[in-house]
């Protein structure tokens, strides 16, 4: 089973034994363009435990990295904090190489994992609040359902004060660097960033919860370990302030507009409204989607007050891409926006009364009936284009 990849220590009673993927480039929807790691880790205890595996394809390096430090015949115990494949896809075949005593997951997490495969044992359910004996050392568990998926928990190590936290504080990042100190600050601010507004946005009521609850649980972190990204070993505290900030989606005088063109008439209009927001003071980002990906849009709104659609009308309806788009978003339920729509047309031109019906879906108070443009806008279209970018601007103002 010894092969070319090693473990990382990340104390001395737990080492890192999980996967680097490079290429990976798409996780449902979301672009990673700098690939991921799948985190998993070994607790050298009197009960050797292995906290999560990795995706199957996976499993031959996180299986060497395991025999850098003991055979995985050693293991003991297998916990599985998440079922989702890329962290369970390697649990059957190494169920069947290390022939653990248990493997334990939450109560929800049982039934998932019975759905998902045919294990060569039956699993264990914990509790919420739970813990387990390893023998010299203890775990203890706390459930945190959709978190982002219904059968999601989080384990303790208590003697060396490590919160292994699943996905929560993860991002999707590949390096070989194993920590947050060893990484670009603007890196890890980045990615964390775009992996929360991807992933956990929708859930942000129960983020901030959360966060409200773990000072009463009187558990102190030296680290915290997810299950993707670096480590956190020095900076934690302002993950999670950042996670306190992102949750509520305060507003901000930042805008975001968001738009595809079919001649570059809409794009005009963009450009005008982009110019009225920043003469009014507010931060400006403009997505054309013909080179934006959607979960960059979902990051940028996520720090955003206001967002603008813009579409030229087809077949009736919507751009292609801004409908794509506009789903995706729908369903990471952004709050606390303002917003707007524009568009230019031909002979029909119902786009922008589709865009402020997307808007209004999603609880975007809008500022204006919208804005048409007749096949190329006129320096008349897009003095409005201009105003309404500086009514946006002055309605964020009054809104801090």
């Amino acid at each position: 089973m010894k092969g070319p990849f090693k473990a990382t220590k990340v104390t001395d009673n737990v080492y890192w034994v999980g996967a680097i993927d490079w290429g990976m480039r798409n996780f449902h929807g979301y672009q990673t363009r700098r690939g991921t790691t799948y985190n998993a880790y070994l607790v050298m205890a009197d009960k050797i435990t292995l906290i999560d595996t990795v995706k199957g394809p996976f499993a031959d390096e996180m299986l060497s990295r395991i025999a850098s430090v003991i055979e995985p015949e050693k293991i003991d115990y297998i916990i599985s904090n998440h079922a989702e494949f890329d962290h369970t896809g390697a649990l059957p075949r190494t169920i069947q190489v290390a022939k653990p005593t248990k493997v334990f997951a939450s109560v929800m997490g049982v039934k998932v994992l019975s759905n998902l495969f045919d294990l060569d044992i039956d699993v264990t359910p914990v509790k919420n609040g739970e813990s387990l004996s390893l023998g010299n050392m203890n775990l203890s568990f706390i459930h945190t359902p959709m978190l982002h998926w219904p059968e999601s928990m989080v384990t303790y190590l208590a003697e060396d004060e490590i919160l292994f936290s699943q996905d929560a504080f993860g991002m999707h990042l590949a390096s070989t660097e194993r920590f947050d100190d060893e990484l670009p600050y603007d890196v890890i601010a980045e990615e964390a960033a775009k992996y929360y507004a991807n992933i956990l946005l929708p859930f942000s009521p129960l983020i901030t919860k959360l966060l409200k609850s773990l000072p009463t649980l009187g558990l102190s972190f030296k680290i915290v370990a997810p299950t993707h990204g670096p480590i956190w070993r020095k900076s934690f505290s302002d993950i999670l302030n950042w996670y306190s900030n992102w949750a509520e989606q305060q507003p901000s005088m930042r805008a975001v507009i968001v738009y595809d063109t079919m001649w570059n008439s809409t794009d005009i209009m963009a450009r005008a409204i982009c110019d009225g927001l920043a003469e009014g003071g507010a931060s400006v980002s403009t997505m054309p989607l013909g080179s934006t990906h959607r979960s960059d849009v979902a990051t940028a709104v996520m720090h955003a007050g206001a967002l603008i659609l813009g579409s030229p009308t087809i077949n009736n309806g919507i751009f292609p891409s801004i409908a794509e788009t506009m789903t995706y978003l729908k369903g990471l339920k952004p709050k606390n926006l303002i917003g707007a729509a524009f568009g230019s047309f031909g002979w029909s031109g119902e786009a922008v009364g589709h865009l402020n019906e997307l808007l209004k879906s999603m609880n975007v108070r809008l500022i204006s009936d919208g804005i048409k443009a007749s096949y190329v806008p006129n320096a008349d279209a897009l003095e409005k284009c201009r105003a309404l970018g500086k009514a946006v601007a002055e309605r964020l103002k009054e809104r801090l």
